[in-house]
């Protein structure tokens, strides 16, 4: 039996972030990457990845999330992850809670499952479902920059707050807002 005796330290290092709002994923003038330090690390995950000056190096933002909404956010250093979040993007399902203010359209539900459009292209088929009163589930596919916001204005509805709790199959968990974690080395997305 062969044991696998790699530092996973010395790998090539993922990052996910709690990105609070006001912060810009990949572009823009206030950063997500700046939060990315060895002082905001969160201390309760586990990965068993000691922490390195080099894993704070050329980590390169994917997945882009709205300026106005919080959740997962994912910067790696390694070309595998890179692939897979980029190459297969449409096959990655992102899910959100959608906060929203007002009355519902009729058929409102159906039509943010399918039937819209978002910058003149149909929307494909997700799943929308309601978590309580004022909070909708979206389980979607390739999101664009907003999107999710668009759906619900087509259907009578005012966006309060939107939030990333997963992509793929990593899930945001209890990681405080405005701190990190390691994606430990052989897990997938």
């Amino acid at each position: 039996m062969h044991t696998d005796t790699r530092d996973p330290s010395l790998e090539p290092a993922t990052i996910l972030l709690h990105k609070p709002v006001g912060h810009d994923a990949i572009e823009g003038h206030k950063p997500a990457r700046a939060l990315v330090t060895p002082e905001s690390r969160w201390t309760e995950a586990s990965s068993g990845i000691e922490m390195r000056d080099a894993h704070f190096i050329r980590l390169t933002p994917l997945v882009d999330l709205d300026n106005d909404a919080s959740g997962l956010m994912v910067f790696t250093q390694d070309g595998r992850i890179w692939r897979r979040l980029t190459e297969d993007a449409a096959k990655i399902e992102h899910e959100y809670i959608v906060e929203v203010d007002g009355d519902i359209a009729p058929y409102g539900l159906a039509r943010l499952n399918h039937g819209l459009r978002f910058e003149g292209r149909e929307i494909p088929p997700c799943k929308v479902s309601w978590q309580n009163e004022i909070r909708l589930r979206f389980a979607i596919k390739e999101p664009r920059p907003g999107q999710l916001r668009d759906m619900c204005r087509q259907v009578g509805l005012d966006v309060v707050a939107i939030r990333r709790i997963r992509i793929g199959r990593v899930p945001l968990g209890k990681m405080p807002v405005g701190t990190w974690r390691y994606f430990p080395v052989g897990e997938k997305f």
